[in-house]
């Protein structure tokens, strides 16, 4: 077997231009792919960090209900401006729950002692409004201390 005398050494090592090319579409594609996952993946993160203060939020306002002991039958609403109770007043006032508004309905239900409150938290979410509801049931007897 005699040696090529057209081929040089040199031929061995290195892409051809049409590996390159190849490389740099797949580049093309697939990176547009994996920014557009990134943003999704952000929009989710964010979505679900709104819902958990909005859960919290619906809770919060359960709680106040329940602390309260007053379970008379209609709606209120209103927004999270005010300090939770509990809180310490001497605390800087920073905004709080922006965005965010309740509405408690507190509903009869077939057993005369036992009422239904239902705390529906909303929010703006780009060109939509976002909600949760959250409800329990309460005797609402006379208590005796």
């Amino acid at each position: 077997m005699t040696p090529d005398p057209h081929r040089t050494t040199s031929d061995e090592g290195g892409f051809t231009l049409l590996e390159v090319l190849l490389a740099i579409g797949l580049l093309a594609i697939a990176l547009p792919i994996l920014l557009g996952l990134r943003n999704f993946d952000l929009d989710l993160q964010d979505r679900a960090s709104e819902l958990t203060s909005a859960t919290l939020l619906a809770q919060e306002k359960l709680l106040e209900v329940e602390l309260s002991g007053q379970y008379a039958v209609g709606e209120t609403a209103g927004e999270f401006s005010t300090l939770p109770l509990g809180a310490q007043t001497s605390l800087q006032a920073v905004p709080r729950a922006v965005g965010y508004r309740w509405k408690r309905t507190i509903a009869p239900t077939p057993l005369e002692l036992v009422r239904e409150i239902r705390i529906k938290v909303t929010w703006p979410r780009a060109d939509r409004e976002e909600q949760v509801e959250v409800s329990t049931y309460v005797f609402a007897g006379r208590q005796t201390f």
